[in-house]
């Protein structure tokens, strides 16, 4: 059975019973049972057939996550389309080069608005179709015609890349890819939710062109769950207490607003005592791990645990078991904040051409700052420069269009990830950040950037991102982008003395290579739409170095 005929028998099993829904309003959730599910893709399968698609056609995507939004996906691949998700806040140059490089045979998309995105003027652009024209027609079967029966290697979708460094390119996956990871997914969970009498909850907020966010929707409809999809990024709080999910999937930048966000509200309620009080209980947490002992912090700790702790809980739901993190490695610190007030935080490494997985968090064993062990049937190692490498069934065929780049990622019968890494005796995977990011000293010596980054993260809670800078120059440089007014109590920016103290409490403790000598206060935002981030929330190195030329220049002809 393909991963495609499952999901098409579960919506039949639960024909009756609620399998999808989205958050309006911040308020109250629209929902489909398994069987308006099915009626909507029958819909858009009618749809595509009179518009001439055949199995092996390219479709595009473009539009935000929405129940249409799912159903033209399994509609799509149904019919043996090959399904190409664009991602809506990209910009135009973005979509529009996707567009020209997956050269699909039709456009699905849910708005004008965002139909405003794709540069026209270009040749070949593909013919459009609108979500309301889709879903507006034909008379539904009283039960859905079954899906095009895929083989093994048969595409099902081409995802491109997020382009931190480069071009995106288009990554093709197999229905085998697929079914595989979900295999693996389904059985991670089962260890998660253990025996229960009802479907899992799930809140869905990361946008469906991402891998990891098209496995998290295959998996949860190919197993008793009801997923809330998000429909307002900027109402989060406000649908996970409408969602009340059982686990969702974050990237790091989101656990670390949340912590933030947390901590403020402890030292404005509590103030210099409230957040002393925090600092030992915390201080105690942090000694337990070690195995030491702090008998005024643990007493803090339990008070917090008793008090505090459990409304932070149900702030984010009442259900929660835990927090699923991946595209990028997590501060330990924040894991452990959230280990504190008993949420685990699960974490997961992989990449768009490892089918989003490679390694997965055992739940009843993680290990802070760790991503966890190789998913069964998954073989990692280390090459030279400490990348990782890996192979097995979540791997990707080929690149599309690119066959030299297909090959270079591809040498040797192993996908170099370009991550740079470690694992443990116990088979336990570290991150420590992308080859491509390090930093090439005149000295000779080689840094990567992520790790600085987080430790000084760690002490400058008041910044918005961080980037460190320095190659082919002597030394290393920061640029710390301040944040705005986020809290009652008016904290705005922050000040020169402040990163200066950070730095040197950093650098006393790293070799001189490593050591930050120079920073710049930016206070421009980064934003998907300026072009310095991705849409996930990862810094375009590139384009912050190109951006900002002028003043990286100034530093370095500055005295360290």
């Amino acid at each position: 059975m393909t991963f495609l005929e499952q999901i098409f028998g579960r919506l039949q099993r639960d024909a009756g019973n609620t399998v999808l829904a989205e958050v309006h309003d911040g308020a109250r959730l629209v929902s489909v049972t398994g069987a308006e599910l099915l009626d909507h893709v029958q819909r858009a399968r009618e749809f595509i057939l009179a518009r001439g698609i055949h199995p092996g056609d390219r479709c595009a995507i473009l539009a935000v996550n929405s129940i249409r939004w799912v159903a033209l996906d399994l509609a799509l691949m149904a019919e043996g389309a090959i399904v190409v998700p664009l991602d809506p806040r990209q910009v135009t140059a973005e979509v529009s080069a996707v567009l020209r490089d997956a050269t699909p045979s039709l456009l699905f998309c849910s708005s004008a608005r965002l139909l405003a995105k794709v540069d026209g003027s270009g040749s070949g652009f593909p013919d459009t179709a609108f979500f309301d024209d889709v879903f507006a027609g034909g008379t539904a079967a009283s039960q859905a015609s079954p899906p095009i029966h895929h083989a093994d290697h048969d595409p099902v979708t081409i995802i491109y890349t997020s382009g931190t460094s480069s071009e995106p390119k288009g990554v093709v996956l197999t229905a085998a890819n697929i079914a595989f990871v979900l295999n693996r997914t389904n059985a991670r969970l089962d260890e998660l939710m253990g025996s229960q009498s009802r479907p899992d909850r799930v809140y869905q907020y990361a946008p469906f062109w991402s891998a990891a966010a098209r496995i998290l929707l295959f998996t949860c409809l190919s197993r008793s769950s009801i997923l809330a999809l998000s429909t307002d990024l900027i109402k989060l709080l406000e649908e996970l207490r409408v969602a009340e999910p059982d686990y969702f999937v974050n990237v790091p930048l989101f656990l670390e607003r949340v912590r933030r966000k947390t901590e403020e509200m402890i030292r404005e309620r509590g103030g210099s005592m409230g957040k002393g009080f925090y600092s030992r209980a915390f201080g105690a947490y942090l000694k337990r791990q070690n195995h030491q002992s702090d008998v005024l912090g643990s007493i803090c700790l339990s008070i917090l645990s008793a008090l505090f702790f459990p409304l932070i809980r149900r702030r984010i739901s009442p259900n929660i078991k835990a927090l699923i993190c991946g595209s990028a490695p997590l501060s330990v610190e924040t894991q452990l904040f959230f280990n504190m007030i008993g949420i685990r935080v699960l974490q997961v490494y992989g990449l768009t051409e490892t089918t989003a997985i490679c390694t997965m968090d055992d739940p009843a064993h993680p290990v802070p700052g760790r991503v966890g062990p190789a998913m069964a049937g998954v073989e990692m190692v280390l090459g030279p420069d400490n990348e990782i490498l890996a192979r097995g069934p979540n791997v990707f065929p080929h690149y599309w269009n690119r066959p030299e780049e297909t090959t270079k990622a591809l040498a040797g019968g192993w996908f170099h990830t370009g991550d740079q890494g470690d694992v443990d005796a116990t088979g336990n995977w570290r991150i420590m950040g992308r080859l491509k990011s390090v930093i090439a000293l005149n000295s000779g010596h080689n840094v990567a950037p992520e790790p600085l980054e987080g430790a000084l993260a760690e002490r400058l809670p008041e910044a918005e991102y961080i980037v460190v800078v320095g190659n082919f120059q002597d030394f290393l440089s920061v640029l710390v982008a301040s944040r705005t007014k986020e809290s009652s109590n008016g904290a705005d920016g922050i000040s020169s003395n402040q990163i200066q103290s950070a730095l040197d409490a950093l650098n006393s403790g790293l070799p001189h290579y490593k050591q930050i000598r120079a920073f710049h206060v930016v206070h421009e935002p980064f934003t998907p739409e300026n072009g310095l981030l991705t849409t996930t929330g990862k810094l375009k190195r590139a384009a912050i170095a190109q951006r900002f030329a002028a003043v990286i220049d100034t530093l370095y002809r500055k005295s360290p």
